[in-house]
């Protein structure tokens, strides 16, 4: 019972905050860019949104009663550079591996592309600058959302494994509005792992944004603009880029698993560091 609990509290905590921060970004960048395109208010608006949301998530502001609870569950704690360094090598090879299953999905499996934004008609100034914001507000929200009090909470009922899995699991389900396509769902959910594992083996939301933060602009920028143009297999057959894509993903998931294998040591290792300069 009470873990049930725990995972309708995760989802309802975490929704509340994506939602939040998507909706504020929407609301800012439709109006920004219908009245005044030339001047992208709507980057520093949300900057100024997003802080305030990090600092009341980690524990400032009213109700005091809970600021204990919002900086536990947040996570947003220091950790060691080791971590921060496997965490973004282990991520850049997920990243290649991930974009590679999503590409070679797209041969195999006919799905709907990813709706995107048509900012041919804008300023390049505020097309470069609302792409940066744009790939801040997903990591960040998301980050706090999933990896922070979702799995937080997840954690405290569930074996951490296990805790990682709901996590992703909701994350991909929060995706569904690109489609309910079960290849799309797939690499959201690997996504969740690769952004979940660190934050458990850390106890930090920290290492994981950076990375989240080259896995939206990759996509962004090489991946989902070129999917109008993928060609199925069983129908034109498959070309050279469908024989380069399928070794790319198996590769860089193996070593992905290396990676995150030696990630998994880190905190061994700094507390062998700490016991040894006592």
């Amino acid at each position: 019972m009470k873990s049930g609990l725990a995972v309708v509290w995760s989802v309802v905590l975490a929704f509340v905050i994506l939602a939040f921060g998507q909706a504020v970004w929407g609301a800012l960048l439709i109006y920004n860019l219908r009245t005044t395109p030339a001047a992208p208010w709507a980057v520093p608006a949300m900057a100024i949104v997003l802080w305030l949301m990090w600092r009341y998530l980690g524990g400032k502001w009213w109700p005091r009663t809970t600021s204990e609870a919002r900086q536990t569950l947040l996570r947003a704690n220091s950790v060691p550079w080791r971590t921060h360094a496997w965490t973004i090598s282990a991520g850049v090879v997920s990243i290649v591996a991930l974009a590679g299953l999503w590409i070679v999905s797209f041969s195999l499996v006919r799905m709907r592309a990813n709706a995107l934004p048509d900012f041919s008609k804008y300023p390049l100034l505020t097309v470069v600058l609302v792409g940066g914001m744009a790939s801040l507000v997903s990591p960040l929200t998301e980050e706090a959302a999933f990896r922070g009090y979702c799995q937080g909470i997840l954690e405290r009922r569930f074996s951490g494994m296990n805790a990682v899995a709901i996590s992703s699991l909701l994350f991909a389900f929060a995706h569904l509005t690109q489609g309910f396509f079960w290849p799309k769902l797939l690499v959201y959910f690997l996504a969740g792992v690769v952004f979940g594992l660190p934050a458990y083996l850390s106890k930090s939301t920290l290492p994981t944004i950076p990375v989240h933060i080259m896995a939206d602009l990759t996509f962004f920028a090489f991946v989902w603009p070129r999917d109008t143009n993928r060609r199925l297999v069983s129908e034109g057959g498959a070309d050279l880029w469908f024989y380069v894509h399928v070794p790319q993903m198996i590769i860089f998931a193996g070593f992905a698993i290396l990676a995150f294998r030696h990630l998994a040591k880190v905190p061994r290792i700094h507390r062998s560091d700490s016991e040894e300069s006592r």
